[in-house]
């Protein structure tokens, strides 16, 4: 890793994600940021090299766009790659076309394959699948986005959308069945299928982790 880009990275982009929502914190792209050097871990141990630079620099980058609002923020993310002054000192114009277009295609709800290897790490290594984490974000989300519910209305619709997204059949994709992501989801939908350890935990998230106002309103 080039000692001065990394400088930079660290220095000037990501004390940027202090300012964005719970899930993308800077806790979230320095975990990204440790995964996609993982999945380059193990590619090569496969005879698969990629540029270490290129997968720290997708990682790092991959959610800026937030600071524009969700819909959006892949193909935002991409521009503000594209945008930056320092990148070219570092990289060809095809590596940042190449970069640019792995953080457009890292986003769960895409709806075709990442375009390169580089788009499938950092697909893979968002997806940091830890069952409780997911859950608590899935209710975290809800609370902020849909006010108006009560607890049992917060509670069924974290379950609908667990069951949309990382249930059989869910629109989540992962790209290594060597990865640890894929042992994590099996283990979440063999919880998601019980139904009881389901309700136990959401009623333990909700009594533990969620603003007090929240737990006493609902």
């Amino acid at each position: 890793m080039d000692d001065k880009l990394k400088q930079y990275i660290e220095s000037d982009i990501l004390p940027r994600y202090t300012h964005f929502d719970k899930a993308h914190q800077l806790d979230h792209i320095t975990t990204v940021i440790r995964q996609s050097a993982d999945i380059a871990d193990m590619l090569e141990k496969q005879g698969v090299n990629v540029d270490r630079d290129m997968v720290y620099v997708i990682a790092a980058y991959h959610d800026l766009g937030i600071v524009n609002g969700r819909e959006n923020h892949h193909t935002d993310s991409g521009k503000i790659l594209m945008a930056d002054p320092v990148l070219p000192h570092y990289f060809t114009e095809e590596q940042r076309i190449t970069m640019k277009e792995a953080v457009e295609d890292h986003r769960a709800s895409a709806k075709t394959a990442p375009r390169s290897i580089y788009g499938r790490i950092v697909a893979e290594a968002d997806r940091q699948i830890d069952p409780r984490t997911i859950v608590v974000r899935t209710v975290q989300y809800g609370l902020e986005h849909y006010p108006e519910l009560d607890k049992a209305g917060h509670l069924a619709r974290a379950k609908a959308h667990l069951a949309e997204k990382y249930g059989e059949g869910g629109y989540l994709k992962l790209w290594f069945a060597e990865s640890e992501n894929s042992r994590k989801l099996a283990e979440l939908r063999t919880m998601m299928k019980d139904e009881q350890a389901m309700d136990a935990l959401l009623e333990d998230i909700w009594a533990h982790e969620m603003p007090d106002q929240v737990r006493h309103d609902g």
